[in-house]
């Protein structure tokens, strides 16, 4: 089904409306409609086979092929690693090694550029940006841009200021010009030097770029609870977001996540296939969020292969993982586009499909805001709470994996989750609630089942809860296909630690992980604020 089908105008697609009422039976009156637009869906985390870790097949042609012909996606970025690389797009050999950011001018974006001139992917948003190996931290997925294209100047002069690369791998002229701007000061190995890179792109491209957390618990020690609060403090605008819902679902430990299957290494697991920051209910997500923080939850494939020989790692792009993220266009995006809606929270992630559009809004009698947002009411104000939903005919489930059979399976919401936390004031440096990494208030609100919802004429699962707004709060939806108390899966609603498939024969290990996965589907939107006045 092409996805074109599947995105709906904001004002009916699927929605969570909080309403707030002057008096007990007040009707809504004034509130101003939903913007026009469009859900665009797309993924920030793809390698392509100049990333030396992905396989050779993993052509430029290739991916973008999966994601835009077979997968319906609207927008991608290719973020190959920011190492040297050793092959260019078409998986070619190398002469000798060069800095990823000359790849990327070399073979990357004249390749795309050259396929949207003829007319091939020319309604889709294609952009390069790059995962850099963050000092003393881990992965961070970057853009950074000239207007509506990648600032290719800019990766060459990152590269060189936040690696180890060999300036004699760079254009002499260049190196001349970055020394008499920085002296022969590098930064590349200390924690202040990840900061410093962060500082770097809010001095040069303060309104055009992204830093995005990556996989953030997969490797022990990677981030803590203060990074992210000084990483966000730093450049709010540009670190706005954890990759929570992470790549690599392919891997027999589910998203890549490695660490012994111990009690003390809770931390470092996924649980539905999402990362512990965001699916710990009162975690270090709601943690930040808790402070008021605009820090917004994504997904993505991380695809680097799917199967290659005896080894599998992740889905291709759009294959199983989404993000949703609203477009006030209903043309072909722009990157500015993106990065706005990127910024502002008005978007969600899923896997598997589990459903394909979300709304969630929050109105007053003549205010509305949206995921991402923040209504002011008073308190005593009743919010009334609507939920709509659905889920598309089928998804990409393949039995056997990888084989082009469809399964025929149409993925079924079994519960919906509203989830809420209060707001307090923001943790300072230095204090002892800057490496806080709990929100003790944080609780499921209302648990929402078929018992709770009806159909509507145009297809839509909806529901209505009534509260009181009394504090300041987010709210935020967590769903699922799968039952409350699932051996192994879930226990009470939450998602338990997801375990090793180790099958010993290939083909059954990989038919067992690709049923694993589309068994365990989730959808989490970014949050809306409720603010006392």
């Amino acid at each position: 089904m092409s996805l074109k089908k599947l995105l709906i105008p904001s004002a009916i697609a699927i929605a969570l409306v909080v309403v707030a009422c002057g008096g007990d039976n007040d009707p809504v009156s004034s509130v101003p409609p939903l913007p026009a637009g469009r859900w665009i869906a797309g993924d920030l985390h793809t390698h392509t086979t100049q990333s030396a870790d992905a396989d050779v097949s993993q052509t430029l042609d290739k991916i973008l092929s999966k994601a835009f012909t077979s997968y319906g996606l609207d927008w991608m970025a290719v973020s190959n690693h920011l190492r040297v690389s050793t092959r260019d797009e078409k998986g070619t050999l190398l002469p000798a090694q060069i800095p990823m950011s000359l790849g990327m001018e070399r073979y990357e974006l004249p390749r795309v550029q050259a396929l949207q001139a003829a007319g091939t992917y020319a309604d889709k948003l294609i952009f390069s940006g790059f995962e850099w190996d963050m000092p003393t931290h881990d992965h961070i997925g970057i853009g950074l841009f000239d207007g509506a294209n990648t600032s290719v100047k800019g990766v060459k002069e990152f590269e060189y200021l936040f690696t180890t690369r060999d300036p004699a791998m760079f254009d002499a002229a260049d190196v001349t010009a970055w020394k008499a701007k920085y002296g022969e000061t590098r930064y590349n190995k200390s924690a202040a030097d990840a900061l410093q890179a962060i500082s770097w792109l809010k001095t040069n491209y303060p309104d055009s770029s992204y830093a995005v957390i990556n996989h953030p618990s997969r490797n022990k020690g990677s981030y803590s609870i203060a990074d992210f609060r000084a990483f966000n403090d730093l450049a709010p605008d540009i670190v706005f977001a954890i990759e929570g819902m992470v790549g690599n679902q392919m891997e027999p430990d589910r998203g890549g996540y490695t660490a012994a299957y111990t009690d003390d290494n809770a931390l470092l697991r996924v649980y539905g296939g999402v990362d512990y920051v965001v699916a710990k209910l009162g975690g270090p997500w709601d943690a930040l969020l808790g402070e008021g923080r605009r820090i917004w939850n994504l997904t993505d494939s991380d695809t680097h292969f799917k199967i290659v020989g005896r080894n599998s790692s992740g889905y291709l792009p759009g294959e199983y993982a989404k993000n949703y993220v609203f477009n006030s266009s209903t043309g072909k995006p722009a990157t500015r586009d993106l990065l706005l809606g990127l910024r502002s929270g008005k978007m969600f992630s899923v896997y598997g499909d589990l459903i394909n559009a979300l709304d969630f809004n929050l109105a007053s009698k003549d205010d509305r805001k949206e995921m991402g947002g923040e209504l002011k009411v008073a308190s005593g104000d009743k919010v009334t709470i609507t939920m709509r939903f659905k889920s598309p005919a089928k998804n990409n489930y393949e039995k056997p994996v990888d084989s082009g059979t469809a399964a025929n399976v149409k993925p079924v919401v079994d519960h919906v989750d509203l989830i809420a936390g209060d707001v307090g004031t923001k943790a300072q440096p230095g204090s002892a609630a800057y490496n806080v990494a709990t929100n003790a208030s944080t609780r499921v609100v209302k648990r929402f089942t078929a018992a709770d919802w009806k159909v509507d004429a145009d297809g839509y699962y909806s529901v209505t809860f009534e509260t009181t707004a009394t504090r300041n709060q987010y709210f935020r939806l967590r769903g699922t296909n799968l039952g409350t108390d699932v051996a192994g899966l879930t226990a009470n609603g939450e998602p338990l630690a997801d375990q090793r498939t180790s099958t010993t024969d290939d083909t059954q290990r990989f038919n067992a992980i690709n049923d694993r996965n589309y068994g365990s589907l989730w959808f989490y939107s970014n949050p809306v604020f409720v603010t006392l006045r």
